[in-house]
């Protein structure tokens, strides 16, 4: 330092603590962006999968796959003796699209006709009476239920695996998604825990497998 030079002109070493802060690696931004991302991907199996485990899991009370079809028609009667051309009649007076498959007489006055879409349809020869049974596949449900109990074997096994590994993604980043008192740490943690209880008190309660 010159004589003409001040304390405050000369240039101060920078100490510890002025130096450049290191940047904190931010991961929790990481793992909101990944869970949402996932999240949407995942929509389309999540409805899915929900909406047809609803629907097998009252299996019992319901078919989950198909509508019962019965509906009554009156077209005369019919004074044809052909088991075929009977068929055939009823088909035009109907005006069904399909062409019986089979006619099997029962008795002397009922034929039951069979169509290639699984439909019945039982005549009356002498009334001209037509009960028509069978059944159609529910929409949207019959597709989603045939995936979920993967009924498409080993190929739908990878997808369905790979959506089970993004729903473990998205159950355990979501608890580190929040920080503080309204995370983990806070009320995050205490509906965590309920929601494990849920399956544990069902199994205590009900006794088991």
């Amino acid at each position: 330092m010159s004589e003409t030079d001040t304390p405050e002109d000369t240039p101060k070493a920078k100490s510890p603590a002025q130096a450049k802060p290191k940047k904190k690696l931010k991961w929790r931004p990481w793992i909101r962006a990944l869970h949402r991302d996932i999240g949407y991907f995942a929509i389309g199996l999540t409805v899915i999968y929900a909406l047809s485990g609803l629907a097998v899991n009252h299996i019992a009370d319901w078919d989950p796959n198909f509508t019962q079809i019965e509906q009554r028609y009156e077209i005369g009667p019919i004074e044809e003796e052909d088991e075929e051309a009977i068929g055939k009649i009823v088909a035009e007076k109907l005006k069904l699209e399909e062409k019986p498959q089979d006619v099997y007489r029962v008795n002397d006055d009922e034929l039951e006709v069979s169509l290639p879409s699984g439909r019945t349809l039982q005549v009356n020869q002498k009334t001209g009476a037509v009960l028509e049974q069978g059944q159609e596949p529910r929409f949207f449900l019959r597709v989603a239920n045939w995936l979920h109990l993967n009924r498409g074997k080993k190929a739908w096994s990878y997808i369905a695996d790979g959506y089970a590994v993004f729903l473990l993604y998205l159950a355990i980043s979501g608890l580190f998604m929040i920080p503080g008192r309204k995370g983990l740490l806070g009320r995050g943690a205490v509906i965590a825990i309920l929601g494990a209880l849920v399956p544990v008190l069902y199994v205590t309660l009900s006794g088991g497998p």
